[in-house]
């Protein structure tokens, strides 16, 4: 994910709570910001997650179909 729009509001939170406000683990949020699907920032020794790139991961995920037996 690349960060075009450096106007806009950023909505950062500190790792443990963009953790928990995407439901995943610190691993999965790792290989997340590794693979570019959601944006990290280093803040002194902190590393903040962007809430609006955890929407937009959210919003990415493939739509599971109904089974019809």
């Amino acid at each position: 994910m690349i960060d075009r729009d450096n106007n806009k509001r950023r909505r950062l939170v500190e790792f443990k709570d963009g953790c928990r406000y995407g439901k995943f683990g610190k691993t999965k949020a790792y290989e997340l910001i590794a693979r570019e699907r959601i944006r990290a920032y280093k803040m002194g020794g902190k590393t903040l997650i962007d809430l609006d790139s955890v929407d937009e991961y959210h919003a990415s995920l493939p739509r599971v179909e109904a089974r019809t037996s």
